[in-house]
């Protein structure tokens, strides 16, 4: 057993005396584990149930935790999202295979379970940004790896994820990482030291090559779509403008002429049998969700499936290669339904953020990752029009997340208020007060609650650190988050 793997063993079984006192600390270290698969790159650790174990001790200390408030705010994404997990229970029990059928629910219906779990616990600032950190840093690790592999090589190997993963192959590695890029965006702007902040940038820019690297055609179009949403969102428009064009013409002229080959085949896609491939997939998905209004269940897209609903091509193998027929031909049209609309919901609700935090001060931070949460939702729709990854539980995580900011809004906005109604009236003061910076919060409010006290991460300070923090200081700043947590 090597030292990584040592690491690994001490770090995970390390963390659950934490999780006992602090139940959320369960959350972090699954979704690191589900989402990063540490255990994956390790040696001799690879099929070891890490997941399972430390989902027993995360929902084991959240049934015994007395302090920690349950409740699962009644949303319209936390319902739709709950009669969509029902409904998939529903296709399962009569799908067209049920031996595949139920060992794909027995991965989905754990997926779920933790998405609900992380929305009963995402009720502060704190956790929410923990989560997305976590999230993004687990993701960005292989797309900061795979992009220095990228330069390396000059691009001529495909970048892949952990085999075994959600991000084993090529595509999906991609549009994990396409959904990464904005929130290492977000992190950037409440990161307080400006080495840190160099750091990311340099990070997102290897992500952005290791998407190229991964050469998936729905990936690059997807990136497009990412891109152009992320210079929407930003509040420096120009400058990101500048920089994805400096970025983007450097790494066309970067990958070899392969790449633009396979590149040149999302516009003539009749002459690339992978592509026409995919489209007999997808009509095949159409005629079995008009003749099966339940769908055919998961893993449906087997060779006896085409030849019941699209005999003309005879047995495939091919599968959906799209997150929307996909769950057309497993869930049906009602399913898709459910999932369409959770993903409208989740949109609606970071625009909703956005308006109602707008000129607040001490809710910037909500507000900026509203944005990037929208640009990411915005990558997985257009990449996953061509990428099988309907389930993907990155792409859950960040739907906890955003109802974990509407928690958490709902709540700042309550203190806000509460605040104005109980003031007294205050005697003319015989001292000139001080005026408040241009870019503070609306006028008549006051700091909220949850910012009043102490020095928080999403606040910018009028000078920025250029270094990194001491090992004093990162152990001190790490206990006082470990506290609010």
């Amino acid at each position: 057993m090597g030292l990584r793997d040592i690491v690994l063993l001490v770090t995970i079984y390390g963390s659950i005396p934490f999780i006992y006192m602090k139940p959320f600390i369960g959350v972090l270290v699954w979704y690191w584990i589900g989402l990063m698969n540490p255990h994956r790159i390790s040696w001799t650790l690879t099929n070891q149930p890490f997941a399972q174990i430390i989902a027993l001790a995360m929902l084991s200390s959240l049934l015994i935790a007395r302090h920690e408030k349950k409740e699962i705010p009644l949303t319209p994404i936390t319902v739709t999202l709950g009669l969509f997990w029902a409904w998939m229970l529903l296709t399962t029990i009569f799908s067209l295979y049920p031996g595949w059928a139920w060992g794909q629910w027995d991965k989905v219906w754990k997926i779920m379970l933790t998405t609900f779990v992380a929305i009963m616990v995402l009720n502060s600032k704190e956790r929410v940004i923990a989560l997305t950190t976590v999230a993004a840093l687990s993701i960005g690790f292989y797309g900061f790896k795979g992009g220095y592999f990228t330069m390396l090589t000059g691009g001529s190997y495909h970048v892949w994820g952990p085999a075994g993963s959600f991000i084993g192959d090529n595509n999906s590695m991609a549009l994990a990482l396409i959904m990464t890029i904005p929130l290492l965006f977000f992190l950037r702007t409440i990161v307080p030291y400006r080495l840190l902040k160099h750091a990311l940038l340099i990070g997102i820019i290897l992500c952005a090559f290791s998407v190229f690297g991964s050469q998936s055609r729905g990936a690059f179009l997807g990136v497009i779509a990412m891109a152009v949403m992320l210079i929407w969102k930003t509040k420096n428009k120009f400058g990101y403008l500048l920089l994805a064009a400096v970025l983007g013409t450097v790494m066309m002229a970067f990958m070899p002429q392969e790449w633009h080959e396979r590149m040149g085949t999302i516009v003539n896609y009749e002459e690339d049998g992978s592509a026409m491939g995919r489209i007999m997939a997808w009509r095949m998905a159409f005629n079995l969700a008009m003749h099966r209004p339940l769908g055919g269940g998961f893993e449906t897209f087997a060779p006896a499936t085409y030849l019941m609903y699209l005999p003309e091509v005879g047995p495939r193998t091919t599968d959906s290669h799209s997150i929307y027929f996909e769950i057309m031909a497993e869930q049906g049209f009602i399913g898709l339904g459910l999932f369409l609309a959770i993903g409208i919901f989740s949109l609606q609700a970071c625009g909703s953020i956005i308006r109602r935090t707008r000129g607040i001060a001490d809710l910037a931070w909500m507000n900026d990752l509203a944005r990037m949460m929208q640009v990411s939702l915005i990558g997985y729709a257009v990449s996953g029009a061509f990428l099988g990854l309907a389930y993907f539980n990155y792409y859950y995580a960040l739907i906890a997340i955003i109802v974990g900011m509407q928690v958490v809004l709902k709540k700042e906005l309550a203190e806000l208020e509460t605040e104005v109604l109980v003031r007294a009236p205050i005697p003319k003061p015989t001292w000139r007060p001080q005026p408040l910076p241009a870019a503070g919060r609306r006028a008549g409010t006051a700091p909220s609650a949850a910012n009043r006290g102490h020095a928080s991460l999403a606040t910018p300070a009028l000078s920025q650190p250029k270094g990194l923090p001491t090992l004093k200081e990162a152990i001190a700043l790490g206990r006082d988050w470990y506290r609010r947590l």
